[in-house]
């Protein structure tokens, strides 16, 4: 993606720049119901239809990919979805997206989690994920149990064989959820029908 020299705030521009190109170029709409559609193809354990647990999810800002429809299905699934709340330290806090209160459940709440859907700008064939920049989800992924699926809702295109910038605390991402389907993040690129 860019030379050594390059900061993970010079790539996080870029990325920011696509991703504004890339949703005025989508049809946001259609990719919502692809995206609800498509959690049947979840790994084994995380698919919506397996046992109702507790999945970690987020509301999408605009250029996002959206998550309403994902949210709404993953709710008639039986799921409780929590949604993050952030705090001033950019710590997350999390609440029942349910709940028109929005009373928190406290920032240990990802170690209950069954499933995990996190926003990101990209993933690379590496599995290293670049997000916004905060650390929130840097301090919430080592609270998850061993095993617990995390998958990194992109659009068309950003999961990317250009390396992105890695740092010894980043853990990798196995799984990431486009429009066009699920697949692990660290797969060879354009191997598979279905595209990241």
């Amino acid at each position: 993606m860019a030379p050594d020299s390059t900061t993970k705030g010079d790539v996080r521009r870029l990325l920011r720049a696509r991703r504004r190109e890339l949703a005025a170029s989508r049809d946001l709409t259609a990719d919502a119901l692809a995206l609800a559609e498509h959690l049947d193809d979840l790994p084994p354990g995380a698919a919506p239809r397996s046992v109702p647990g507790t999945a970690l999810s987020y509301e999408s800002l605009p250029h996002e990919p959206p998550t309403a429809a994902v949210n709404a299905a993953l709710r008639a699934h039986g799921h409780r979805v929590l949604v993050p709340i952030t705090l001033p330290d950019m710590q997350l806090d999390w609440c029942d997206l349910d709940d028109p209160r929005r009373t928190p459940f406290g920032i240990t709440a990802p170690a209950a989690a069954d499933l995990v859907l996190a926003p990101g700008l990209a993933v690379d064939t590496t599995g290293t994920r670049m997000g916004q920049g905060g650390g929130c989800y840097d301090r919430v992924l080592p609270m998850l149990r061993v095993g617990t699926p995390v998958i990194v809702l992109l659009h068309p295109g950003e999961h990317t064989s250009d390396p992105l910038p890695h740092e010894p605390h980043d853990i990798p991402i196995p799984w990431v959820l486009t429009a066009h389907g699920c697949t692990p993040s660290h797969r060879v690129l354009g191997t598979t029908s279905r595209q990241g």
